[in-house]
């Protein structure tokens, strides 16, 4: 008989919501936006009411194209720092989320620099002081929203990431709970003891009761109850945040093993094994997932904020193309960007820079400069960024990285995976699945109630789609990436 499993990949835009079979057939699937809200400068929020109607609006399309009773279990995967406030009893939202890309902790966050505590909070967490992370934000509602904080009073208080929220909303509040890869971005985890930490809680004045319970990533959270379009009693049995998702999706099982996610950013994980890396380069590390038996995966994390936003700029900043589909055969039109770089530090500087008062510089321009060399250069500023990442990850790892397991919208764009592998000097591994952060929902799914009981049993199933090999010599990689280096300065001097 014929079985399916159901994946919820709740991001920062929007809800989709996909069922596969047990050999990874794609069966349905449904893409819903919604809102964002920007109530201040540098504030992102997002109303739980319009997230959980995405959800169920990708439920009741996928349900009604597949015998529900079939779907034998359901993997949640989330934008991860993301902050919701619910009442315990009834799920109601207390208060807008408060999203990851917020800012307005970030006068808290140079105060705790200055007191000298980036360093504990970084060997406890893995994590750097930044207002990207949890625990300002639980700081700052708990301080400044009286319905949040009437109700921490009261004990009615859940506090949790995206998923433990759509847990509460799929369970009809009976279950409480998050998971390690996503308790693991909070800034309130040891990620070596694998436990909230009391002395991180009392930092930021948080009581461990309004918390979820902390669970192994593939087991059973809880059961559907009351959902619309979905049978009482199937079970959660999979949750993962979406970055660690997409290196689970990309079969990324083995230490030393990489993906790098092209979305509005671009995220790198590469797989550390058991052991925890404390990264020299101000990367982070993180829990990739907690297996079955509790065995800990740990993963090292960078990012650069501008992949496919730099593309969304030349499209509605620079209005030099209509759709993000364009650019890849304006950049064809020209053998190469003639000098011409770009540095797309429009929001600053991530990772290994984590330099926010960097901008985003075009250098080289000549009189023969056209809109297909800035194009171009666009594309090689994204693939840039990511060489520097994995470069830091190897000095981290103190090996070398063998190839990269790409996914995302982006990878999509043949150049800029051939530009890519170029400069990286490795090889590029596409999958035949690129939505691998929903991929990796349904292995934690099927994990999780023994559809596959190792990863082993993942690896006969998954797919390669393409290879890119590197085409240029390693004197051109070297002359491109000196010529970065000094892009990368003049991005710095602002």
């Amino acid at each position: 008989m014929t079985q399916y499993l159901l994946a919820i990949d709740q991001g920062t835009t929007g809800t989709k919501v996909l069922v596969m079979d047990t050999e990874l057939n794609l069966v349905a699937e449904k893409s819903t936006p919604f809102e964002q809200h920007f109530p201040n400068p540098g504030w992102v929020e997002h109303d739980l009411h319009q997230v959980w109607e995405s959800v169920q609006a990708g439920i009741d399309f996928v349900s009604a194209k597949v015998d529900p009773k079939k779907i034998i279990a359901i993997g949640i995967t989330n934008q991860r720092e993301t902050l919701c406030f619910w009442d315990k009893k009834t799920t109601a939202p207390l208060a807008r989320a408060i999203v990851w890309q917020d800012r307005r902790t970030s006068a808290r966050c140079e105060e705790l620099k200055k007191l000298g505590l980036e360093s504990k909070i970084q060997e406890k967490t893995g994590l750097l002081l930044d207002p990207y992370f949890s625990s300002t934000k639980l700081e700052w509602t708990l301080k400044n929203n009286s319905a949040v904080s009437g109700a921490a009073q009261a004990g009615t208080l859940a506090v949790g990431t995206i998923e433990s929220f759509l847990l509460a909303k799929l369970t009809a509040g009976r279950s409480h709970a998050t998971e390690a890869s996503n308790a693991s971005r909070t800034m309130l985890y040891n990620i070596e003891k694998n436990e909230w930490d009391s002395e991180l809680l009392s930092l930021f004045g948080v009581d461990p009761k309004i918390l979820p319970e902390v669970k192994n990533t593939f087991s059973e959270f809880g059961q559907t109850l009351g959902v619309p379009a979905l049978p009482n009693g199937i079970p959660i049995s999979g949750m993962i945040g979406d970055q660690q998702s997409a290196l689970l999706g990309q079969a990324c099982f083995e230490e030393g093993r990489a993906k790098c996610t092209y979305g509005t950013g671009a995220f790198l994980l590469m797989n550390t094994g058991k052991t925890l890396k404390r990264s020299q380069s101000r990367l982070l590390s993180t829990i990739a997932w907690r297996d079955q038996k509790g065995e800990t995966t740990y993963a090292l994390e960078g990012s650069a904020f501008m992949a496919g936003a730099t593309i969304q700029w030349l499209r509605d900043g620079l209005q030099m193309i209509s759709s993000s589909a364009e650019v890849e055969p304006l950049a064809l039109s020209v053998p190469s960007s003639e000098g011409v770089m770009l540095v797309p530090a429009f929001t600053g500087l991530g990772a290994p820079y984590w330099d926010p008062h960097a901008r985003a510089v075009i250098s080289g321009l000549t009189r023969g400069s056209t809109k297909a060399h800035i194009a171009r250069a666009a594309l090689e500023g994204i693939a840039f960024q990511n060489v520097d990442i994995l470069h830091a990850m190897e000095k981290d790892l103190g090996s070398e990285i063998k190839n990269l397991s790409v996914d995302g919208g982006a990878c999509k764009n043949n150049l800029l995976m051939q530009i890519q592998s170029d400069l990286l000097g490795r090889k590029l591994f596409r999958p035949a699945f690129t939505e691998t952060t929903a991929l990796g929902a349904i292995f934690a799914a099927g994990l999780g109630v023994g559809v596959w009981t190792s990863f082993q049993d993942i690896g006969k199933v998954w797919k390669l789609e393409r290879e890119f090999s590197p085409m240029i010599s390693l004197e051109d990689r070297s002359r491109h990436l000196l010529e970065w280096k000094k892009a990368i300065a003049r991005a710095q001097t602002y």
